[in-house]
């Protein structure tokens, strides 16, 4: 499938997603989220996809919604955000609860639902000079893209709550202090850093990690009771698997 708002390539089983708008912003408009839910149906089936990289070409990693279209018509704006989020949450459902981890590598600015992307992967790096902004209550709305749900499992609840509320803009020390990201890299590396821990992940028990950022998705919102029989069906599924008896025959050798 041909994308517009993206670039998609595979490499050494790593589905490299590059946001592809640089001349507006890499912008979330109706076209990113349509092209966002089929990335994240491709991702899942592709046998050569073991993990996800996200990246964006262009000055500014997301300026975040496409302000302009959503004030051509802005009698449409509900029917628009109600059209958007059906495609847009889906995506950010599958990325996950897919197998595949998602890596995240964040340059300059990273606006909005952007915020809410990074937030929702399962590693992000930055550059000394990324900065994640709310926005949100800039414009008068709440947020989605899961920025309420992936948000304060990274940060807490009152930064969650702060950062939303107060419209704040994080740098990306203060970004690694706070759990919103797992590291920061020279502009130069941040590709090549990212990819690098992309390609570990794909080489990886995959399935392994999608039962394990499945579980880890559900762990606050569960009983202890629900959420420990959640680990030992999970735990009997591995069991079944060749690759989980061979990994600990070569334990047992060494």
């Amino acid at each position: 499938m041909s994308y517009q708002a993206f670039e998609f390539t595979v490499q050494d089983n790593v589905g490299h997603i590059r946001l592809n708008a640089p001349d507006r912003g890499n912008p979330f408009d109706q076209a990113f989220c349509e092209e966002f839910n089929a990335l994240s149906v491709e991702c899942s089936e592709r046998d050569d996809v073991r993990a996800v990289l996200i990246d964006a070409a262009g000055p500014n990693f997301s300026v975040g919604g496409d302000l302009k279209t959503f004030l051509d018509q802005p009698e449409l704006l509900p029917s628009k955000f109600k059209h958007m989020t059906a495609n847009l949450h889906m995506a950010v459902a599958r990325f996950a609860k897919n197998d595949e981890p998602v890596v995240l590598a964040a340059h300059n600015l990273v606006v909005g639902g952007a915020v809410a992307l990074a937030a929702g992967a399962d590693f992000v790096y930055a550059t000394p000079k990324t900065k994640f902004y709310a926005a949100f209550a800039a414009i008068s709305v709440c947020g989605d893209t899961g920025v309420s749900f992936f948000l304060p499992r990274r940060v807490g609840s009152r930064k969650a709550a702060e950062f939303l509320m107060f419209n704040e803009m994080w740098s990306a020390d203060q970004a690694l202090e706070n759990g919103l990201i797992n590291g920061i890299v020279e502009s130069d590396d941040l590709l090549t850093h990212s990819m690098e821990v992309a390609k570990k992940l794909a080489g990886g028990p995959t399935e392994v990690f999608g039962r394990m950022r499945r579980m880890l998705l559900a762990s606050s919102g569960q009983t202890i009771e629900t959420h420990l029989e959640m680990e030992a069906q999970y735990m009997v599924e591995c069991a079944r698997s060749e690759e989980a008896i061979e990994a600990m025959s070569k334990l047992v050798k060494k």
